[in-house]
């Protein structure tokens, strides 16, 4: 069956009807499903372009979001596509992963095929952002004079499986460092793991707001420090909560809070989003690795099958994990002469496509 690509400024009501019609017969990422992406568009005043696959009938089998804008380089700005994302750096901060395209189950390979061959056929772009793909994505075949991985990272998880056949004794598959260090932090609290309180919508904003004020002056780039990135989590956590696909646990024992997570759920696997933890109690406390191992039993308790850390190369996830995948950013060029003397004036310098 034959099936096209397009590029257009979707109608915004249209775009959730056409979304959540393909995403009932899709199984993508929550990163591609419309609680994420519906929530993203309502937080930032973003108007990133549809790239829709339709077939022969006129249903669409795959749909992406692609930003347009000119962004800064060492020489000057160029047109640059971002996949699922607008170009802006604030209206990106909400980080995403498990990047693609939001595909008709069984009609992957006809669907990639035609939405590489409609970003090849454009001719207004010089460079081509993939945030957060998986590894040898077929993004990353577009024809381009360049193609760099700027950055690969660890998503540490945890195999829920092997903690119930460990009859779920998590510590157990950790490390002895670890398993002392949450030991210890344990006895600083006085006694077992602390416990856990599921957020109700009438809790999303409290609560919210106690993560804030955590996170404040904890974090020389702080995303909670900003007004819009606080109102995207409250909606995605508001539109998810009903739905089951996202928790906000809030943990606390005897001395008070411990911390806070915002956790997405999707195909079985629980992923933390965003976290945060009270001061410690002693210098060796350890709250965040309280919260984590505590939302382990939580997760292993409900059947489901990995909790998921999430991109990122801290220490205190590998720490806490017990396997991992990967994650990459790709930075895709075409030949233009300003592009072909950065290249030079990089390797010269020795600065890496990232700075």
């Amino acid at each position: 069956m034959a099936c096209s690509a397009t590029f257009s400024l979707p109608d915004r009501a249209l775009l959730a009807q056409r979304w959540q019609a393909l995403e009932a017969r899709s199984d993508a990422s929550f990163f591609l499903r419309w609680t994420w992406v519906g929530s993203w568009l309502d937080s930032y005043p973003v108007r990133p372009e549809l790239l829709a696959v339709t077939d022969d009938k006129g249903q669409d089998i795959a749909l992406a979001l692609v930003g347009h804008a000119m962004q800064p380089r060492l020489l000057g700005s160029i047109a640059t596509l971002s996949l699922n994302q607008s170009g802006d750096a604030d209206a990106d901060r909400p980080y995403v992963e498990y990047n693609g395209l939001l595909i008709e189950t069984g009609r992957e390979e006809e669907a990639i095929a035609a939405a590489l061959a409609a970003l090849a056929r454009r001719r207004d772009w010089r460079a081509l952002r993939l945030s957060g793909i998986a590894p040898q994505s077929p993004f990353t075949g577009i024809a381009a004079r360049r193609k760099t991985r700027v950055d690969v990272s660890p998503v540490y998880q945890v195999d829920l499986d092997a903690v119930r056949a460990a009859d779920g004794d998590y510590l157990a598959l950790l490390s002895a460092n670890t398993r002392s260090q949450i030991r210890r932090a344990m006895k600083d609290h006085g006694g077992p793991l602390p416990d856990i309180a599921i957020a109700t919508p009438d809790d999303i904003a409290p609560w919210l707001d106690e993560m804030a004020a955590l996170n404040s002056g904890r974090h020389a780039d702080n995303a909670w420090d900003s007004a819009t990135f606080r109102h995207f989590v409250a909606t995605i956590a508001a539109r998810g909560l009903p739905e089951g696909m996202v928790e906000l646990l809030r943990f606390t024992d005897a001395g008070g809070p411990v911390g806070l997570l915002v956790n997405f759920i999707q195909g079985g696997v629980a992923m933390n989003y965003q976290s945060a933890f009270a001061q410690p109690r002693t210098g060796k406390d350890k709250p965040g690795l309280l919260c984590h191992a505590a939302a382990v039993g939580h997760y292993a308790a409900r059947s489901l099958g990995r909790y998921s850390l999430l991109a990122g190369k801290d220490r205190y996830k590998q720490s806490l994990s017990t396997c991992e995948e990967s994650l990459e950013w790709w930075l895709l060029e075409r030949f233009t002469p300003r592009l072909e003397a950065e290249a030079l004036l990089r390797r010269l310098l020795r600065r890496p496509a990232s700075a």
